[in-house]
């Protein structure tokens, strides 16, 4: 971020690479709507160029960087009356996998896991859309973002403890829920989520 504020176009790139998916990832797990979160997502980095040249390292950048989408993610959800329910099977692109595409492949697993698979994601679904809104965010960031605890804080302007919790009750949650999927075995590729609730 320091080289594009000094004016190194090719930097930008880099950070868009970098950023773009996991950025648009979160944004799409925190308002639900594809046409939206790609907006947003492009809102955040034309707010990332607009500052480029006065960014100093204060915090670290994902943690600026996260914290521009949720303020922007918050600022639409107060604007929308609508609330759309979270959705497990959008397709993305090539670096947009969602939990859905994350699952076992279905080409090596036999018709009947298919449907326990089936089953699970549409469990998921249900799980993930009555955790609070706090722990919804903590585990989207977590989990569909990759930021670290000490990241979610930052961002969130909690204490790592708090963020730890929240996290902690969406597991037990999210366990309870799909408890009655605890033997359906995940390959080591699949999601860290599934691998987390069992």
């Amino acid at each position: 971020m320091l080289e594009f504020g000094k004016g190194n176009p090719a930097a930008f790139e880099i950070l868009l690479k970098r950023h773009q998916a996991p950025v648009f990832r979160y944004i799409l797990r925190f308002i639900s709507n594809r046409a939206q979160a790609e907006e947003l997502s492009q809102e955040v980095f034309l707010r990332v160029c607009k500052v480029a040249g006065r960014y100093s390292k204060k915090a670290k950048f994902t943690t600026w960087l996260y914290t521009i989408a949720r303020n922007l993610c918050i600022d639409h959800k107060r604007r929308t009356v609508n609330r759309v329910e979270l959705s497990l099977e959008r397709t993305g692109e090539e670096d947009d996998r969602s939990l859905a595409d994350r699952l076992p492949d279905t080409n090596r697993i036999m018709a009947s896991s298919e449907l326990v698979r089936d089953e699970f994601r549409r469990k998921l679904e249900e799980a993930l859309a009555t955790l609070p809104d706090e722990q919804r965010e903590v585990f989207t960031m977590r989990e569909f973002s990759g930021l670290k605890f000490r990241e979610i804080a930052d961002v969130l302007e909690v204490s790592e403890n708090t963020v730890k919790s929240r996290m902690r009750y969406a597991l037990e949650t999210l366990r309870g829920h799909l408890a009655a999927y605890s033997d359906f075995s995940f390959d080591a590729d699949d999601s860290s989520e599934a691998q987390h609730m069992r």
